[in-house]
């Protein structure tokens, strides 16, 4: 079953762009933002991380967690992290291909790739906003975030 507004976000263990893993009880007791990423290294997937690294203290100001997934290997992500001046946890969620992505309802198998969905959730780790788009083409806006997070 899906990520659903006013349940509990689903479970998850992830590596980072270290090989640390990183789990969804690692959130708690903050509000978090899990930003699912199509494609690393492609404009769109970069400009969106770009304008949530360059705005990261509004975030700790509302004292949010941000962790971004891909279904690329943690090595390209660390590349991709590294290049872009990432200080949030970048996760990778190859192996499976895509089990914590589907789980949250966000996986495309057509593409073996993310739909750009973002979860928003409360400290206790339930969902209380879903910020996505239609197609991958489109970007999320930055602000949603702040609203959602703002909103509970």
């Amino acid at each position: 079953m899906p990520a659903t507004i006013g349940q509990p976000a689903p479970d998850f263990e992830l590596r980072n762009v270290d090989g640390e893993t990183v789990s969804l009880a690692d959130l708690a007791g903050r509000k978090s933002l899990i930003v699912f990423i199509p494609f690393p290294f492609t404009g769109n997937c970069e400009g969106e991380l770009c304008t949530i690294r360059d705005r990261m203290a509004e975030l700790n100001e509302m004292e949010a967690n941000v962790v971004a997934v891909t279904t690329d290997t943690m090595f390209s992500n660390k590349v991709w992290s590294d290049q872009n001046g990432f200080e949030f946890p970048v996760l990778s969620d190859f192996w499976p291909h895509g089990a914590v992505t589907d789980a949250y309802g966000a996986f495309d198998p057509k593409v073996g790739a993310a739909h750009r969905s973002t979860y928003v959730l409360d400290e206790q780790g339930v969902v209380r906003a879903i910020v996505a788009t239609e197609s991958r083409k489109i970007v999320r806006e930055y602000d949603e975030y702040l609203a959602a997070l703002g909103s509970f």
